[in-house]
């Protein structure tokens, strides 16, 4: 009787959380970094909560599974369990543009004619994550305390 190699059998410990469709076996996810139009600062309070209401919302229409997210006042950063059958890029321009006709609808109060209202700056930052997930879900979930660090750093006091 031959013995697997150790390599599939690692192989298949790891892919025991993969999820699956018809005929995959995947797992796509990603670090997504995207800002408000001229980085404005406006994702404060109750606007910031909605706003991660609404990219739950978003996602779940479409089986992406939001396993980590956090607004900062002029960014945000999201970690995204993406199907195959969707492309990151068509994956961003539907969070984007779904999440700004809301925000624009229930937020800033317009009723209709979006167009040429703005809230997210075209473009976006995207990376895998592999093997290293937990170092970046736990940097996602940790942004503002790496933000308020940089900040104590920059302002440090003078040496006479």
């Amino acid at each position: 009787m031959r013995k697997a190699p150790a390599r599939a059998v690692i192989m298949e410990d790891a892919m025991k959380d993969w999820q699956s469709m018809a005929h995959v076996k995947w797992e796509c996810k990603y670090h997504i970094v995207f800002i408000p139009k001229y980085r404005k600062k406006k994702l404060y309070g109750k606007v910031r909560r909605r706003i991660g209401e609404i990219f739950q919302e978003l996602c779940r229409y479409r089986n992406i599974e939001l396993l980590e997210g956090h607004a900062m006042p002029d960014h945000v950063h999201m970690c995204l369990s993406v199907p195959p059958k969707y492309s990151i890029s068509m994956t961003i321009g539907y969070i984007k543009g779904k999440s700004a006709i809301k925000i624009n609808r229930e937020i800033m109060g317009h009723k209709r004619q979006f167009t040429g209202l703005h809230f997210w700056a075209p473009g976006y930052c995207v990376s895998t994550i592999g093997l290293d997930e937990a170092s970046i879900r736990e940097y996602v979930k940790n942004q503002e305390k790496l933000e308020t660090h940089k900040q104590a750093q920059l302002n440090l006091p003078e040496f006479e």
